[in-house]
């Protein structure tokens, strides 16, 4: 089922508006007629309950037109809202098809307007994305309120209006206005340089990587110079358990010296302890405390 009214990119608006005029409205008589020959299998039928609502469809988008999207856009995922309502309507409950179809007109919008306002999610909740579509709407009610008395209207008033915690609309106060900015768009007047040219690099610099390259030398040697000061068995059980990619198991350690796994692993505990221990003496004996070589 598609709307013949839909309009392109190509199209004005003013155009658009002036075509689905032409559409009369139905009564309910005949739609509760349509409706049946629709759920039947006649298209024709659906068409008809599509376009002859059509109008109602631009003025519920025109609701949402302060999120600065393109109104194109959103009567076009309004009218996809009122034929997924128009698909799912029972004319056997009693109620007008746009009293139905309100809902999925609104929610199809919502939606949309939630994807393109920003690349980060506003509304992850039903309570948020409420917050999010009420916000905008109760600040005007009470501005209007109090116009004339140069009163500003704060995020506690907000919040009793809408009965939801203060904190909660500053939070969404405070989300709906950081909207998205390319870091290729120019700063000041001039427009030389761009946002990206103000952003710290992740990177370390080049004197971070020579002194790192030269702290894991230094941490090498110490090592390996421990390492010279264990025994043969020890200095085997730390190559193959620790040091190695493809490690002993504690078991195969055992069988390489002909006694149990509970035995190899005592000799391994043993044998971290004394690399350690040499490990601390070396340090000591050049100046350096275990702090300064973990960094």
């Amino acid at each position: 089922m598609q709307a013949s009214s839909s309009f392109s990119s190509a199209d004005s608006l003013s155009t658009y508006l002036s075509e689905i005029n032409q559409y009369p409205l139905l009564n309910p008589q005949d739609e509760q007629a349509l409706s049946r020959a629709f759920r039947a299998g006649d298209l024709s039928a659906g068409h008809r309950l599509v376009t002859s609502n059509l109008r109602f469809v631009v003025k519920v988008a025109y609701e949402y037109r302060s999120y600065g999207l393109k109104m194109s856009d959103l009567i076009q995922e309004a009218n996809i809202g009122l034929m997924k309502a128009v698909q799912k309507f029972d004319p056997e409950k009693g109620i007008r098809l746009i009293s139905y179809a309100v809902w999925w007109i609104r929610a199809y919008i919502q939606n949309y307007v939630l994807r393109n306002w920003s690349l980060v999610k506003l509304g992850t909740t039903q309570a948020q994305r409420r917050l999010f579509f009420s916000l905008a709407r109760t600040r005007r009610e009470l501005e209007k309120l109090g116009a004339g008395d140069g009163h500003i209207v704060n995020a506690d008033e907000i919040a009793k209006k809408l009965n939801v915690k203060p904190a909660e609309v500053r939070e969404m106060e405070q989300r709906m206005g950081g909207r998205d900015l390319s870091l290729d768009a120019p700063v000041g007047e001039d427009g030389d340089a761009t946002h990206l040219d103000f952003v710290e690099s992740e990177s370390a610099s080049h004197a971070d990587e020579v002194a790192d390259r030269q702290q894991a030398g230094l941490t090498r040697t110490l090592v390996q110079r421990a390492l010279m000061r264990l025994d043969p068995r020890e200095r085997f059980i730390i190559e193959q358990r620790v040091m190695s990619d493809s490690e002993m198991t504690l078991s195969e350690l055992g069988e390489h010296f002909g006694f149990s796994r509970e035995r190899a692993r005592q000799l391994e505990i043993r044998a971290k302890d004394k690399l350690k221990a040499e490990l601390a003496n070396l340090m000591a004996e050049a100046g350096l405390d275990q702090a300064e070589l973990a960094a």
